[in-house]
């Protein structure tokens, strides 16, 4: 199995040794998202404007690798308050389309650079 790295500018630079997402073949691995402004690399501020950050740095990833929202089949969402998770919600929903990807979403004790939330994908290339 082959693996290219996908890499785009319109989504913040990893802050680790990772890539933003690796092509897999059939399936594309997009890493965490933050909510990091990519032309500052500032973190926005609250829950909502975080969320949004989060996704829009993730359709800019999807669309390096030629894909959409529409091709993603699993998210997961780390929430550093579960007392967000309707707030964070009410952002998420506006992203998918039904039928929404699977999902899970986890509260964890903290995540980098003190955000209240990162989301990564799985999507699907078409056959």
């Amino acid at each position: 199995m082959s693996r290219t790295e996908i890499a785009t500018a319109a989504a913040p630079a990893a802050i680790g040794p990772y890539s933003q997402a690796i092509d897999a073949g059939c399936f594309i691995f997009c890493s965490g998202q933050l909510g990091v402004d990519p032309a500052t690399g500032d973190l926005v501020q609250g829950i909502e404007a975080q969320t949004e950050r989060a996704l829009t740095n993730l359709v800019a990833v999807l669309a390096a690798a030629g894909l959409t929202t529409a091709d993603v089949v699993k998210v997961n969402v780390f929430i550093a308050d579960l007392a967000n998770f309707a707030a964070m919600n009410a952002i998420y929903a506006k992203y998918f389309e039904a039928p929404e990807p699977a999902r899970s979403t986890v509260q964890v004790a903290a995540l980098p650079k003190a955000a209240m939330v990162e989301i990564e994908a799985i999507a699907r290339k078409a056959s």
